[in-house]
């Protein structure tokens, strides 16, 4: 199995989801934000005051283009997502998994959220419309899609592993 990538609108559980599923497909797990951040020595918002948003969606494509030629599960950023070139990179090396969650859930855990550099300049209304147009992109990108609403994380992450255990069985 290639690389498995969770992708989805801020707070709607990647890094959680994709942390409990390492331990459970005994597979390396990466948080593609934090290891931009490690690479770069410093906060997101650090580089989008820097150096601007245009430079940070570059930095996720070269992270996509170049990380480690392994199989492991890679939580996305919410933006990645937006990128055609990052979709085909994604698509093309591993199994995409959009995780699907309500607004209201997402708002609820990102409202208050100082390392969300687009949370914290934004209006309620603003990270709604936000949400609603990057859905079609996290569509485009997914393979598979996961409804998590009403959802504990473990059964979300049995869920993704029931999907890859079964999808290893058809190569």
């Amino acid at each position: 199995m290639r690389k498995i990538y969770l992708v989805g609108f801020m707070g709607c559980g990647k890094s959680a989801i994709g942390r409990r599923l390492s331990y459970f497909l005994r597979m390396p797990y990466y948080d593609m934000d934090h290891e931009i951040v490690r690479q770069q020595g410093m906060s997101i918002p650090e580089i989008f005051e820097k150096y601007g948003e245009a430079h940070f969606r570059a930095l996720e494509t070269e992270f996509l283009r170049n990380f480690r030629d392994e199989a492991c599960i890679i939580s996305t950023g919410g933006g990645v997502a937006i990128n055609e070139e990052n979709r085909k990179i994604m698509r093309h090396t591993g199994l995409v998994f959009f995780l699907d969650a309500t607004f209201e859930d997402i708002y609820i855990r990102i409202k208050n959220d100082k390392n969300r550099p687009i949370v914290q300049r934004s209006t309620k209304q603003e990270l709604e419309q936000l949400y609603q147009t990057r859905r079609k992109f996290y569509r485009a990108a997914g393979h598979i899609r996961v409804l998590t609403e009403g959802r504990t994380l473990r059964q979300i992450v049995e869920y993704i592993a029931f999907q890859v255990n079964r999808l290893k069985g058809e190569q």
